[in-house]
């Protein structure tokens, strides 16, 4: 159980740097994501999980793969 807590981080931190190598606040992305801050904030902490759609919606308005956020 620990281990897929261990890949929630590293899948939300993944999220993050791509956030930040673009250059946007979290604000920023969850407005082009239609979803709130607070919820972002919780994906990249791990404190949330993430749907399907959503992901995908994060990986064009980064332009990252989605493979990418899976890097461990």
């Amino acid at each position: 159980m620990s281990m897929d807590i261990e890949k929630l981080k590293k899948f939300g931190k993944n999220i993050a740097k791509y956030r930040k190598m673009k250059h946007l606040t979290q604000n920023q992305l969850a407005d082009k994501l239609d979803i709130s801050r607070e919820h972002l904030a919780k994906i990249e902490t791990a404190k949330r999980g993430v749907s399907i759609n959503l992901l995908f919606s994060i990986s064009e308005t980064l332009n990252v793969p989605v493979k990418n956020f899976f890097e461990f």
